[in-house]
């Protein structure tokens, strides 16, 4: 067995079942990493309270994340995958971080800024302090690479900034500078071709949602906006449905679509169900994998736990280092 190349960290917010840019920007990359590195993959439940009013649905949210994850492939066996708040040290490591942060620095962030801005009735401590958890989440476990879009690149290089504050300021290597491992699909538009897929937009297509459902979706999609009637010539560069037939359309057909659009050979609707049909395909394994998953309640719960027990093995480890790196008192225990 070849070596692993280093460890991997990543952590999504519970929003429930997943949806398809969550699976093309995310998890199958989650899966491709694990035969190569040390995977860890986190459900960051606390990170979700910066931003809910409620948390009704936070257990079930976890839980629905988790069976996505697994159905999709990500083994426990060859990966560490649980709930952040099962692993307490990331809030005290958090805490020494926050004490090596500028408030302004947090304050300035565009991500900041953005969430101000959703939420202005909500700026919370822990809205400004996100990135330093975020930052925690990863150092904790001493990950080395991070995969992520484009759009997230700011955030790790705050977690590096972070790293040499830390190790400046106590003399010490102790944290580790991870560096990117960017997606090979760093942005999946919504059904309204425009904004980037997401539940909260409802723009959404989920990917354990019914062929019937999906196909219903996938319909509403919107094509090339100058293509006002059929027999207008389609310009696929543009349409976000021929975007998505690349990834799940054959060669041939994606060729095929390619060309007869352009010619108005094949009219939109047409080309929505072919993608739909397409779409399901590919799914099924993954939806019967899911339902398999779902009638056994334990599954879940176990696996969550045994990542948990896992992940604290590490995370021991690094906060001895930490402490000692400050230089508090050793109580002997």
């Amino acid at each position: 067995m070849a070596e692993k190349k280093g460890r991997v960290f990543s952590g999504a917010r519970p929003t429930g079942r997943q949806h398809l840019g969550n699976y093309l920007g995310a998890i199958q990359n989650y899966v491709a990493l694990q035969d190569d590195y040390h995977t860890v993959y986190c459900v960051v439940d606390v990170h979700a309270l910066t931003t809910v009013e409620t948390t009704a649905e936070l257990s079930s949210n976890t839980r629905e994340m988790a069976l996505d994850w697994l159905a999709a492939g990500i083994d426990p066996q060859k990966s560490i995958v649980f709930v952040q708040s099962h692993v307490p040290e990331v809030m005290e490591l958090h805490t020494y971080l926050s004490m090596v942060t500028p408030l302004g620095k947090l304050t300035a962030l565009p991500t900041f800024k953005e969430k101000v801005r959703e939420n202005p009735n909500n700026v919370n401590y822990g809205l400004v302090g996100y990135p330093v958890l975020m930052s925690a989440d990863i150092l904790l476990y001493k990950a080395d690479t991070v995969p992520v879009g484009t759009d997230q690149i700011p955030h790790l290089e705050f977690a590096r900034e972070v790293v040499r504050s830390f190790n400046h300021r106590y003399q010490t290597d102790v944290l580790v500078e991870p560096q990117a491992k960017v997606t090979k699909i760093p942005k999946v538009l919504g059904i309204d071709g425009e904004r980037k897929m997401s539940k909260s937009l409802n723009n959404h297509i989920e990917l354990a949602a019914t062929p019937e459902a999906t196909e219903k979706r996938v319909m509403s999609m919107v094509t090339d906006p100058q293509r006002i009637r059929r027999s207008d010539p389609g310009n696929p560069d543009i349409c976000n449905v021929f975007t998505l037939h690349k990834i799940f359309s054959s060669p041939e057909e994606v060729e095929s679509i390619n060309r007869d659009c352009r010619k108005a050979e094949i009219g939109c609707v047409d080309c929505k169900r072919k993608l739909a049909a397409n779409l399901n395909d590919h799914l099924a394994p993954f939806r019967a994998r899911r339902e398999k998953l779902a009638k056994d309640p334990d599954v879940v719960r176990d696996v969550l736990l045994d990542g948990a027990g896992r992940a604290k093995v590490i995370a021991a480890e690094t906060m001895a280092e930490v402490r000692q790196a400050i230089g508090f008192f050793d109580s002997g225990e």
